[in-house]
């Protein structure tokens, strides 16, 4: 099974064997063993790379079953050995792998030393499936996830700002709504007395956002659309908010940014700030598990290291 698996990971035959120290022709023999076994072939070989039958797939998600239910045993086995071993696997995207988990695995680890960290940077979507999966414990993010399939810890709300190019005409407009980046880390965005931005101004502007699909991109046409009342003319998307931020760094167009990236980020003269007037401005931060799930003793650790971390997320 394990041998199987290996080669799914790979889907390649000779890589496997080597991750497994074996001979390629063992391994081989190993595979059509089971596959007789079965009475159908797990692999597909006359595709290069090689891929899976329809029953193969079948079999993979069989195997991904009875491989979470023995990381379900072996957690349990850690717990009883009082967090002398065991590992903790925590997710998350760029700017939360980047910025926000470094000071809480230090912590942890000043406190488990024995305890191995696998900390998975990656697309939210991707960092979903390997929670649902179970190949990850913990998931950071700031999009909300099926409170059926995933239960959650609170960690800190997030606020969203206009960037804009310090260069661009419309500033000229609204200049007395301008932020810094210093006035960020100095929370004064969070004031009421700091007026939102007529967000109209920049209508004819060049943005920057981030791909469809992600909670930042939906909530930057939504506040448009309902504060502004214009779509916005899109220059370029991309992947990440720290890669639009950077962009508009050297003038590129108005991005979407949360105070969390600017808040560590070097300060930056060339961008002033804008607070919005929308409820999608503002989301909560939290950590995902998954349910109905046993939960290793060293992630509920993790979890209480937690509420001691300053919320804003200071640098």
């Amino acid at each position: 099974m394990r041998y199987v698996y290996e080669v799914y990971k790979e889907m390649n035959f000779s890589k496997a064997a080597r991750n497994l120290y074996i001979s390629q022709p063992s391994l081989s023999a190993a595979v059509k063993k089971e596959e007789k076994q079965i009475g159908f072939p797990i692999f597909d070989r006359s595709c290069n790379p090689i891929q899976l039958t329809e029953l193969g797939r079948e079999y993979i998600r069989a195997v991904e079953t009875i491989m979470d239910v023995e990381n379900g045993f072996q957690n349990y086995v850690n717990d009883m050995q009082e967090l002398k071993s065991g590992s903790l696997s925590i997710g998350g995207t760029n700017l939360f792998a980047s910025y926000v988990l470094p000071p809480l695995l230090s912590r942890f680890t000043e406190k488990f030393p024995a305890i191995h960290i696998d900390l998975v940077e990656a697309s939210t979507s991707e960092l979903t499936e390997k929670l649902y999966a179970g190949t990850l414990d913990l998931l950071i993010d700031n999009q909300a996830l099926d409170a059926s399939v995933y239960g959650s810890e609170f960690f800190c709300e997030e606020h969203l700002l206009l960037a804009v190019p310090a260069r661009f005409p419309q500033n000229e407009h609204v200049r007395n709504y301008a932020l810094t980046a210093s006035d960020i880390r100095e929370d004064r965005h969070l004031s009421s007395r700091i007026p939102p931005v007529p967000l109209n101004t920049f209508e004819d502007a060049p943005f920057l956002l981030l791909k469809s699909g992600n909670d930042t991109r939906t909530r930057a046409e939504k506040i448009c659309l309902n504060s502004g009342h214009f779509i916005p003319k899109i220059k370029l998307e991309t992947e990440q908010q720290i890669t639009a931020y950077n962009l508009s760094r050297y003038g590129m167009g108005v991005s979407f940014c949360g105070d969390i990236l600017i808040r560590h980020v070097p300060e930056e003269e060339s961008l002033l700030f804008y607070k919005l007037d929308n409820q999608d401005a503002s989301r909560d931060v939290y950590f995902y598990y998954r349910r109905n799930r046993y939960q290793p003793l060293a992630v509920r650790e993790f979890l209480k290291i937690v509420p001691q971390t300053d919320r804003k997320i200071n640098p």
